[in-house]
């Protein structure tokens, strides 16, 4: 069982998390990113660096994913595309997306991305709150104990 980050935009507190996590637990993480992203040294832990470009690295972590393993990602079309392959998507403020739930999530993206695009000025996310980041280390450490 493996664990896919979606390393490009991922926060640096999430990043240490997501490595303590890994080596305390012995859980096998891939890192994947556009650019090369240094991480503490551990058999457990690995960075796949692909091509630039425009979703490579969301392609190379549905190309890889298996059912049942973790992807940690704030990507919305990401997290729909490795649910529908049976895999679990958490993003990095600890809100896991289900099939319950990512369509409306998906609709809200596409709805907030028409305003954007028609000039309405709509805000961006607030920054990472320790709630937000106690929330990821919770939802990832009860994933983890299961395994």
């Amino acid at each position: 069982m493996s664990i896919w980050v979606d390393a490009d935009a991922c926060p640096v507190a999430i990043r240490e998390i997501i490595c303590r996590a890994a080596v305390r637990t012995k859980t096998k993480v891939v890192f994947v990113a556009n650019q090369y992203i240094r991480l503490p040294a551990s058999e457990y832990l690995r960075m796949q660096q692909v091509m630039p470009g425009f979703d490579v690295a969301d392609n190379e972590i549905v190309k890889q994913v298996q059912s049942g393993e973790m992807v940690i990602t704030s990507d919305i079309p990401l997290a729909s595309e490795v649910i529908d392959k049976g895999a679990l998507a958490l993003n990095t403020r600890g809100e896991l997306y289900t099939k319950e739930n990512i369509k409306s999530r998906l609709n809200m993206r596409d709805f907030m991305d028409t305003l954007r695009s028609s000039g309405i000025q709509t805000g961006g996310q607030a920054p990472l709150s320790a709630q937000d980041k106690q929330q990821f280390a919770n939802h990832l450490d009860r994933w983890l104990a299961q395994q």
